[in-house]
């Protein structure tokens, strides 16, 4: 079955169809929550209720744009309302090192010799460091933006339609975000 037979079918109560649209995205959805929580906890909960929002709402899919998409809305209205929740409590963001929370990129790379480059080590901690601070530092909505873009591979059009606005307003709010993050890496980039 393509996606749309199994969307089809979970709308008339298929609860197997159902489960295989779950296994298709639940790696990426999780991975959004993750990339923009920074916290295992947070991006399970949103993990869990982006499922329920869209089992309980399937019937209400239309079709007007993808299921991706309208999934995709939905885990970042709830990483949205996670962060601000987050921000209004003044929560005290733990260190990235004790969350485990950020995806290392450069740590899953192999090195070329036995030991490894203690400078390169160096480096690739320091600069993990200020790129997590120089996303923190960004709106909620810059970083949605930005992590859908450059993490999540999106296309601006993409991206407005998930956040509910246009391609240019995304466009705007990734320039917005880049600019912050060249700014905070200033010496890196």
């Amino acid at each position: 079955m393509d996606e749309t037979e199994l969307i089809r079918a979970a709308q008339a109560g298929d609860e197997r169809a159902f489960e295989e649209l779950v296994r298709m995205h639940d790696q990426a959805v999780l991975r959004l929550a993750m990339n923009l929580l920074r916290s295992p906890e947070d991006a399970n909960d949103v993990y869990q209720e982006a499922f329920l929002r869209v089992f309980r709402n399937l019937n209400s899919f239309r079709f007007d744009c993808s299921f991706h998409t309208w999934l995709y809305r939905i885990v970042t209205n709830l990483c949205m309302d996670a962060l601000r929740r987050k921000k209004v409590r003044h929560e005290q963001k733990r260190p990235a090192a004790e969350d485990g929370a950020i995806s290392d990129r450069i740590e899953r790379v192999e090195e070329d010799r036995v030991h490894g480059d203690p400078q390169r080590a160096l480096l690739s901690a320091e600069l993990r460091e200020r790129i997590g601070k120089a996303l923190g530092e960004l709106t909620p909505r810059e970083r949605m933006v930005f992590e859908l873009r450059h993490y999540q591979g999106m296309r601006l059009r993409a991206i407005g339609e998930v956040l509910g606005a246009s391609e240019e307003a995304a466009k705007n709010c990734l320039f917005r975000a880049t600019q912050k993050m060249r700014a905070s890496l200033g010496d890196f980039v």
